[in-house]
């Protein structure tokens, strides 16, 4: 259960701090997402709360790369103590083999950027006899 009270002053920081800014590399904090595929499709759901989906998220392909990018505005630059992360996010995902990258769609919902991509249906590989030269 979270506490609702204000958070004592303490002479050392909160270890637990130390390992949640461990996620930031380069400057750039992981977004969290979540991947399935359905009916053909394979969906990424980024989690952007109080994001502008028009100004601040991006969304890109890059071969069989998807790339997320998104910016979120500290909106409470005087608040007193917050375990909101705020600036750049980025996350890329490989995609899976038969993904179609010219029909890429993205909305963004509550909060919730989805990602749908279109996956041709596999035929299954079969053994293919190889004829030896010989001399």
């Amino acid at each position: 259960m979270t506490s609702l009270l204000p958070r004592p002053q303490v002479l050392f920081p909160n270890v637990a701090d130390w390992f949640d800014h461990a996620r930031s590399f380069g400057g750039n904090n992981l977004l969290r997402i979540e991947e399935c595929d359905h009916k053909n499709k394979y969906v990424v759901r980024a989690e952007l709360p109080g994001v502008d989906p028009e100004k601040h998220v991006h969304v890109t392909v890059h071969g069989k790369v998807l790339t997320v990018t998104a910016e979120r505005e500290a909106s409470h630059k005087d608040s007193r103590h917050s375990e909101f992360h705020y600036g750049s996010f980025s996350r890329s995902v490989n995609l899976p083999v038969g993904a179609d990258t010219s029909d890429v769609s993205a909305k963004y919902t509550d909060g919730i950027l989805e990602v749908t991509v279109p996956v041709q249906q596999r035929q299954e590989d079969q053994a293919k006899q190889i004829k030896i030269a010989t001399d």
